[in-house]
């Protein structure tokens, strides 16, 4: 069975912040909550660049792995979900994701996190597929429809990408195939700060 996922083409991303809008509007989430944003590189500087981040639903999810309730499960395609149920809003899987997927209404006072809430893949959740009951928690199970997430429908740029991984990776290698090479915002160049013996000169 194809594994779904995630991928967000930083070479076309316009910081339009269309994918939040639509997944906010779409599953109706609570007030200060985003289960999606937009992130800028060298904000303002030449080379800026945008990637939209929500939960990657990773293989071996850091989140499940911390969770004191085992309040996490993944389906068999691949898409991490929750049970609101279980969750004792504790916070580990905040501090655990790289992704900062996890979110908590602030709905009571200081201190008090509630019902962790994140990304779906708008997927739904534990209740019955497309049921009132599954709506009121997580919002729209499009999944379930056989529609893709709607944050990577309404990608004005196609950006966003969603769905069986493969096909997404497939889609992707074209794209960097026809640009001739990779993207220079993220790599080593970037990660270990790294400068040629020329620019060392200077």
């Amino acid at each position: 069975m194809a594994r779904m996922k995630f991928l967000c083409d930083a070479e076309r991303c316009i910081n339009c912040n269309a994918c939040v809008t639509a997944c906010n509007n779409e599953h109706d989430v609570p007030w200060g909550i985003n289960r999606r944003h937009v992130v800028t590189l060298k904000d303002g500087e030449i080379g800026e660049k945008s990637i939209s981040v929500a939960c990657m639903h990773c293989t071996d999810a850091p989140c499940a792995a911390v969770c004191p309730v085992d309040c996490f499960y993944t389906t068999p395609d691949g898409i991490v979900l929750h049970d609101k149920d279980l969750c004792i809003g504790c916070g580990y899987c905040f501090y655990a994701c790289p992704f900062g997927a996890p979110q908590f209404p602030e709905q009571s006072s200081f201190g008090a996190r509630g019902k962790m809430d994140k990304c779906t893949f708008c997927a739904g959740g534990p209740p019955p597929d497309r049921s009132v009951e599954e709506y009121k928690k997580y919002g729209r199970n499009r999944i379930a429809e056989g529609k893709l997430p709607l944050c990577a429908e309404m990608c004005a740029t196609k950006a966003l990408l969603g769905g069986d991984g493969d096909v997404v990776s497939d889609i992707y290698i074209q794209r960097v195939t026809k640009r001739g090479g990779r993207p220079d915002t993220w790599g080593w160049n970037t990660a270990y700060n790294f400068k040629s013996d020329k620019e060392k000169n200077r």
